[in-house]
C-alpha cells in the first residue's frame, strides 16, 4: 500500500468514526474525508502509522496503524483533557 492511499482510507475512516460518534454539541452536519488533515506520518519497512485530527474543537485525535504482514488496520481515538506545562 502506498502512502496516498494509506491516508485516503485514514481520512475516510476518521471522517466515518466522527460522524457515527459525534457529540450532539457538535457541527450539526457531518464531516468528510476532505476535513480531516494529517498531523503526523510515518511509513518504515511495509507499515504506516499517521495521527489525524478534525477542525471540530472538541479535543479528539486519531493514530492509525497499518500492518502490513497482516494487512489489517487499527485505530485509536483520544480525547486531549487537560494541557498541563511544568517548569524545568
Amino acid at each position: 500500500m502506498g502512502s496516498k492511499e494509506f491516508l485516503d482510507i485514514c481520512r475516510e475512516k476518521v471522517a466515518g468514526y466522527f460522524n457515527s460518534n459525534k457529540d450532539k454539541t457538535d457541527r450539526a452536519e457531518g464531516l468528510s474525508k476532505d476535513d480531516v488533515f494529517v498531523v503526523w506520518y510515518c511509513k518504515t519497512l511495509q507499515n504506516h502509522k499517521a495521527l489525524l485530527s478534525t477542525p471540530v474543537s472538541d479535543g479528539m485525535y486519531y493514530e492509525l496503524t497499518y500492518n502490513g504482514n497482516k494487512n489489517e488496520l487499527y485505530m485509536d481515538a483520544y480525547k486531549k483533557w487537560e494541557n498541563v506545562k511544568f517548569d524545568l
